[in-house]
This record gives structure tokens, sequence and C-alpha cells, in this order.
């Protein structure tokens, strides 16, 4: 009995920090609607900073605590300049368009971190008074988790008094409400931003700091925090601070004793959790219905599309030739990195139907790839499969796959459609990650090479250029027909669409098991171009990178995901080579966002406005 309850109190513990983490998430999104991917960096740099003040001035209870209240406003203060100086100027470009803007601060401010205080792993001091254990019906708890149990409620009752008994608090919960009708009667929104902002960075690092005597801090617990952050927002419902309490205790306690009963599912167990709540409650347990004020920004979404110009034909007829002439130059790298771009530029294009003309934002979208990748491998492995069998059988295999994750995605939109996506995609790695008998497991799947007549370099770049291609050329296709423009109008306006006799929710599970099957072709590629299927083909990091290079690429336009992914793809391999590359595409990504928020496909757009305010 004992040992259950004193792992009843350790989850409450676990519960308590990932509240101190997620809090801020759900604060800010709520008042500015960002989806705030460096929320994460903040949560890692306030770990390190509590590390520098602790081992300063941290020996005394008294000198601890305030160790860790300094960094986490020291953090908050970092936060606030990021927002002044990055988010103030893109408060008006589509939302999608911020998220990715703090993923380049989340690298930027990662790198920053790794020049400051080095490689290596820093071991957290223990907490004074706090550094032994108590018994607990004969079983010993760390005396610092009982800290922590404490600390997570008073978080919370600081927070609702905050909220509840302060004018700032009423402006936040008015703003969560319906900001644009805020701004009407003369409150300052950007002042009101900067503060929220402020908060939740804050909050994010001392829920770092606090997690330092626990685990100490190192350059990834910034990016291994970010998933079950969102998870909690997402559980508890977006901008729901209550929610998020009732959300970590839920995933926490779940975690405790779901490692007792099904070890192998702790990897997704909270994604599982996620899944279940968003199936029976699409807001999440406590989240609210959004109003009319919510509605995101159009121009992210009203794309026309127009068929395709003299420039747009050139620009395909001078890329077609280049492609055809480059075997010619004899460089064997040139070829094997034109095969890596063009395969994440059909995932990227294949991610942009969905986004762009379906209107559905995917964070699991590499799952259809390292579904296709693992279909064509299986088969060759255990089947002894030929590759072209192999290529035509993928894909419809991806596409299936689709189908079953599309018919519970589809029911919800926004945000929430997005985390559920997420969802079913680490489901879908752990699958491969453990079921080592078939999948290989973390060591992948090796040996899956291309028939004797395409093993050569030359024959076999010429048939990944003929089959990307085709099946970019076969997505942009799919937009100007009839069923693109059905896409197009729910996108619109679902309830004018729906009016009209189109069955929404069809189209789209329809769109999202078309740009899953195409998907699924390109990781089935992509195992033959590297011989091996691994479970990072349909991880998180796969999904995020195809994400991010739609939105540099451009939303609004078909060749958005070429560029965006042509350039995300180079940059990433030529910078890898220096010491802070990361820091270096981050700063890149920014840039490009704060001077084209439209995406390179924008960028003729911007200098003809230029051009005509100057005339």
């Amino acid at each position: 009995m004992g040992f259950y309850v004193v792992q009843a109190l350790t989850g409450l513990a676990s519960a308590s920090a990932l509240f101190l983490a997620a809090a801020g998430l759900s604060i800010i999104f709520g008042v500015t609607r960002i989806v705030n991917f460096a929320h994460g960096v903040f949560y890692m740099l306030g770990a390190y900073m509590a590390w520098t003040l602790t081992s300063q001035f941290g020996d005394s209870v008294l000198g601890f605590w305030l160790a860790l209240i300094v960094a986490s406003l020291s953090i908050g203060v970092v936060g606030l300049l990021v927002e002044l100086t990055v988010l103030r100027r893109i408060y008006q470009a589509p939302e999608l368009f911020q998220l990715t803007a703090t993923f380049g601060v989340f690298l930027i401010l990662q790198d920053v971190t790794l020049a400051i205080w080095g490689p290596e792993d820093l071991l957290g001091p223990r907490a004074p008074m706090l550094d032994g254990s108590v018994t607990v019906l004969g079983h010993p708890l760390p005396s610092y988790d009982l800290a922590l149990i404490v600390l997570g409620p008073l978080v919370l009752a600081g927070l609702w008094f905050l909220f509840y008994r302060t004018r700032w608090g009423a402006l936040v919960r008015a703003a969560t409400e319906d900001r644009e009708m805020l701004g009407a009667l003369g409150v300052n929104q950007r002042l009101l931003f900067s503060t929220v902002f402020f908060l939740g960075t804050a909050l994010a690092a001392f829920g770092g700091a606090a997690q330092l005597p626990k685990g100490g801090a190192d350059l990834l617990m910034g990016l291994n925090i970010l998933a079950s952050v969102f998870v909690v927002v997402v559980v508890g419902g977006m901008g729901s601070i209550p929610g998020a309490f009732l959300a970590a205790l839920l995933i926490a306690q779940l975690n405790a004793f779901g490692i007792l009963i099904f070890p192998q599912g702790t990897l997704v167990l909270m994604f599982l959790v996620m899944a279940v709540v968003l199936v029976i409650r699409p807001k999440g347990l406590l989240g609210k219905a959004e109003g009319a004020s919510r509605i995101e920004s159009r121009a992210l979404i009203e794309a026309a599309y127009p068929a395709p110009g003299v420039w747009e034909r050139s620009f395909w007829a001078l890329a077609i030739a280049a492609l055809a002439l480059l075997p010619l130059a004899g460089d064997a790298f040139a070829l094997v990195l034109t095969k890596d771009i063009l395969l994440f530029v059909l995932l990227a294009a294949s991610l942009h139907f969905l986004l762009g003309p379906g209107g559905l934002v995917s964070f699991g979208h590499a799952a259809f790839f390292g579904c296709g990748a693992y279909a064509a491998a299986l088969l060759v492995t255990y089947a002894e499969s030929s590759m072209v069998l192999a290529l035509l059988l993928a894909p419809l295999l991806a596409g299936c796959v689709a189908i079953i994750v599309g018919w519970f995605c589809v029911r919800l939109s926004g945000v929430y459609f997005a985390m559920l996506t997420l969802a079913f995609a680490q489901v879908l790695w752990s699958i491969v990650f453990q079921w080592t008998s078939v999948t290989g497991g973390d060591d992948g799947l090796l040996g899956v090479w291309p028939d004797t007549w395409a093993n050569d370099d030359t024959v076999f770049y010429y048939l990944v250029t003929v089959l990307a291609i085709g099946g970019i050329l076969l997505l942009r296709q799919a937009v100007h027909s009839p069923f693109g423009f059905a896409t197009r109008a729910g996108r619109d306006s679902m309830l004018r669409a729906e009016a009209l006799g189109l069955h929404v929710k069809q189209v789209q599970h329809v769109a999202m098991v078309f740009a899953g099957a195409l998907a699924g072709l390109a990781g089935a590629l992509y195992a033959f171009s590297k011989g091996s299927a691994f479970p990072d083909y349909m991880g998180i990091e796969m999904s995020f990178d195809s994400l991010i290079a739609v939105m540099l690429g451009g939303v609004q336009s078909l060749l958005g995901p070429l560029f965006g992914a042509g350039l995300f793809s180079w940059a990433a391999h030529e910078l890898s080579t220096l010491s802070y590359w990361r820091g270096i595409l981050g700063l890149l990504i920014v840039v490009l966002v704060l001077a084209f928020p439209r995406g390179l496909a924008g960028i003729p757009a911007a200098f003809r406005a230029a051009r005509e305010r100057l005339a």
C-alpha cells in the first residue's frame, strides 16, 4: 500500500512541475493566439540561469528560492525582448507565420545557451533542507517532491488571484474572450500582450528552474518538454489555467501508474490520453468554443491559386531542364543532395495541399512519410518484393493509414486538429520504435536498396526526379480540379459550402488521404535512396521541418513549398558544418518572416507593392 501512495505522491510532484511549464504557454495562447514554439527554450534558459545564480547565493534556503525567482524574472525579460523585437512586428501576420518566427527564436536561443554555458550537461544543486527524503508508509520519498507538490497549487492560487482579483487580470480575461472588442474600448493591446508574454515566459523559466535539483540542465530539455507542455495545454483546453492544472494531474498520474501496468506505453501514453480527450471533448477538458472574433486570419487561408502564368511556366521549364542536365556535371554528391531536396519538397508540397487549399494544419504529417518508408522496407525485407511493387504499395498503405487517422482528426479544427495529428503520429512512431522484432526498433531496417536496373546512381536519380516532379504536378493539378475547388470552398466558408450541398468533412478527409498517399510515396523513395528506414522518418522533428518549410515558402502560392523546402534543405545542409548552425538558421528564418510575412513566394508581390508606394 505504501508503495502506491508514494507513487501517487511522485505523480503529484510531476504534475506540479508540468503545470509550472504549461501554465505560461496557456496564458500566452489565450491572449495573443500565438502557438509559441519558443516556450521550451525559455524553460531551458530558466534552468541554466538558476544554475548560475544558485552557485552564487543559493547555499541557504532563502538564497536558493530567491535564485530561482530572480532567474525566472530574468528570463521573463528575455521573453519580453523577443516579443518587442520579433513578435510585435508580425501580430497582423497570419498566425502560423508567428509560429514559424518562434521556431526561429528557439534555434537562436538554443545556440546562445550553447555559447554561454557550453555543451556539457550541468548537475543541479541540492535544495537546502530538501536534499534528503522522508518515509511514507515505509517507503522513501524525496523531500523536494513534497516541495513541488505544494508549489504547483500555490502558483495556481497566485494566478487565480491575479486573473480574478486585479484589473490587469480582468483585461486579460476580456482579451481571451474578445480581444477585438477590447481594443475598440481603448485598451492598449500591445502593452497587454507584452505583460502577458513576460508572465508566460517567466512561468516557463520558473518551471525549468524548479526542475534543476531533480535533473540539472542540458541543451535538449527545452525540446524534450515542449511536446508534454503542448499536450497538457490542449488536453486542459487552450487558454484555461485550471484546465492545464487538471490535465497535468491526469497525465502525471497516468504516467506514474502506467509504467507499472504497461511499461511499453510510457512513450506515448500522454498522446493516447490527448487523442481520447479530443475525440470525446474536442475543445479539451475545460476549453471553450471560440467566438466569432477568434476566426483565424483569412490572410493565411483565402488563397485563389490562379492558373500558372508565363513566369511560373518559365520557372518550371528551367527547373526541369536543370534537373535533367545535372548528372552531366559528374558530381555524385550533388545528385545525392538534389534527391534529398526533391523528396523533402514532395513532402512539403503534400503538406501544403492540406494547409493551403484544405485549411488544415497538421503537426504530424511526417507519419505518412514514415509509413511509406516502412511499408517499402518491410515489403523488401520480409516479402522480398521488387522496388516497383514496393513503390506502388507504399503510397496505398500510407493512404490507408490516413483514412484511419483522418476519420478522427477531421472532426476537429485549428490547433486541436493539429495536436490530434501529432498524437497519432507519435503513436505510430512508438509502434515502429518499440516493435523491435519486426521494425528493428531504433536500429531500423537496413538493406532496402533499389532493384538491379535502378542501382546506378544516375538511373535512380532520374527515377526520383520523375516521380517527385510528377507527384508535385499532380498536387498542383488537384488544386485546380473540381475536388480542389471543393476543398477551398470548405476552407473559406464551411457553412456556405455545406449550404451548397458539399460534405466539407468528407472532402477534408479525402484531401488528407490524398496528401498522405503522396507523402508515403516520398517516404518510400527516401527509404530506397538511403537503403534504410528509421523511426526518425516519422518523428516530430520531420513534421515540424516540413511545416516550417511550407511557412517559409508561403502558403498562398503553389510555388511556396518548393521554394521553402528547397531553401530549408539547402541551408540546413550548408550550415550544419558550422559550430552554431542552428542559431544561424534560426536567424535566417526570423529575418525572412519579418521581411516577407507571406513567405518567399510573396517576394515579387512585396517588391511590386513597394514600387507602387514609391511611385
